[in-house]
């Protein structure tokens, strides 16, 4: 009687291992079955530009030049506006200081005019005239600049004629008097200075006693 092996006939148990990598560890390609695996592996191709690879025409390298000096156009116009706004905002920042400080300035005046009419009378003394110094320096730094003196031209813009005279010394309307110092800060008058102004003599040959000589003659 033939016997069997107990291993023949059956079915080997355990566990099955199957290699699904579509990438061969050992050669690096692509796995697949003929040609349709390699083509399915492979990158789609590039596709060819519409116009065949031409070179840009004339035409359209004016166009785009046309574009660039309208873009560029556009820039220098926007920098030229920021640039005004700038300048604008600048001194329209240095006049609102300006008028903020004149306004301090100016109710400071009449203290100023005391303390030069106590210098005039030798009454700036003591503790008085260390005071008065440290308020003319304080108000010198803000830029306020006092003027007005006997001598120069009169100015009606920047002068106040409340006297008026004739006098052999002068050749043209003149300041033979200050009565009152005038102040400014900047190019802003705070204070016409008040003045007693006087005139050149008139000429003897346009007397009308020469004139009544003349026809007499």
């Amino acid at each position: 009687m033939v016997t069997s092996s107990p291993d023949e006939g059956e079915e080997k148990e355990g566990p099955v291992i199957r290699d699904k990598r579509r990438i061969d560890p050992e050669t690096g390609e692509v796995r697949g079955t003929g040609e349709s695996g390699a083509q399915a592996a492979r990158p789609p191709a590039p596709e060819a530009p519409a116009n065949g690879g031409a070179e840009v025409t004339g035409e359209e390298v004016s166009s785009l030049k046309t574009q660039l000096a309208e873009r560029l156009a556009d820039l220098q116009r926007l920098k030229a506006e920021y640039d005004n706004y700038r300048r604008r905002v600048d001194r329209d920042r240095v006049a609102v200081r300006e008028q903020a400080v004149g306004q301090v300035l100016s109710e400071l005046l009449p203290v100023l005019d005391d303390i030069g009419r106590a210098r005039d009378h030798d009454e700036l003394t003591g503790g008085f005239k260390s005071v008065a110094e440290s308020l003319e320096a304080v108000t010198g730094k803000l830029g306020l600049v006092r003027y007005g003196e006997k001598g120069e031209p009169f100015d009606p813009t920047v002068h106040e004629a409340l006297m008026h005279s004739f006098s052999p010394d002068v050749t043209e309307t003149s300041v033979v008097d200050v009565l009152q110092p005038g102040y400014r800060i900047g190019e802003r008058i705070l204070r016409a200075a008040r003045v007693a102004v006087a005139d050149p003599e008139p000429d003897a040959a346009g007397e009308p006693g020469d004139e009544a000589g003349d026809d007499g003659e």
